[in-house]
């Protein structure tokens, strides 16, 4: 028996964290069994990769680790965090909620390659990380939508405008643009469900967004 794997994507700031941490209340509090995870973990040593890429150790632009090699940094870490965190939930039938998951790494890394090999590139990925790691592939992935632009904005905010405390992704604009064009055609060709974060140029209220995934959750999860 397998469980249910539901994965929250985004932009940074996009309110990944606070949407699966509410979506896990409200599964419980129907009376269902569920787990919250999140990528990367930090807290692990299995993501010391991925810090030292983060922090800029193999180069200070995104671009300087290929997006091969940064996958497999993002991809060791899920895969010791399920060996060891959520499996035995999973196996025995229950619903797993995951802050960021390999859909991040479809995001993030073919905005390093040409639009001309990003279906390769998604080819290998998946292949890769549900196929030859054996992690879960997701039941339903929900991308929040907010523009790029406004993502920085809500990134100042987060860091108080302290530029410091960015990592190489956050700090690079022109990644990011390119990251949000990724996910658009991720989203098409995966049919990944979209929510809308914005409107006439503002942030929806939080609670508004919640109501919306629970909406596109009411007949996928009973």
């Amino acid at each position: 028996m397998s469980g249910t794997l539901i994965v929250i994507e985004g932009l940074d700031g996009s309110g990944k964290a606070t949407q699966s941490e509410l979506l896990c209340t409200y599964l419980k509090n129907k009376g269902m069994s569920v787990k919250k995870v999140s990528f990367p973990c930090y807290k692990s040593e299995s993501s010391a990769l991925v810090k030292m890429y983060l922090r800029g150790d193999f180069g200070e632009n995104p671009g300087d680790v290929n997006a091969y090699a940064a996958s497999s940094f993002y991809a060791v870490d899920r895969y010791a965090s399920y060996k060891r965190d959520w499996k035995e939930f999973f196996e025995s039938g229950g619903i797993v909620i995951a802050d960021r998951y390999t859909t991040s790494n479809a995001v993030h890394q073919c905005s390093k390659l040409s639009k001309e090999q990003w279906d390769s590139f998604l080819g290998w990925l998946f292949e890769y990380e549900y196929r030859y790691l054996g992690i879960p592939s997701p039941a339903i992935t929900i991308y929040l939508r907010v523009d790029p632009a406004m993502s920085q904005g809500l990134l100042c905010e987060r860091y108080q405008g302290d530029e410091s405390r960015k990592d190489i992704h956050e700090k690079d604009v022109e990644y990011l643009m390119r990251s949000g064009k990724a996910a658009e055609y991720c989203v098409e060709k995966l049919g990944w469900r979209v929510v809308k974060c914005c409107e006439d140029g503002k942030i929806r209220s939080i609670w508004e967004i919640q109501e919306e995934i629970n909406g596109i959750l009411e007949d996928f999860i009973r």
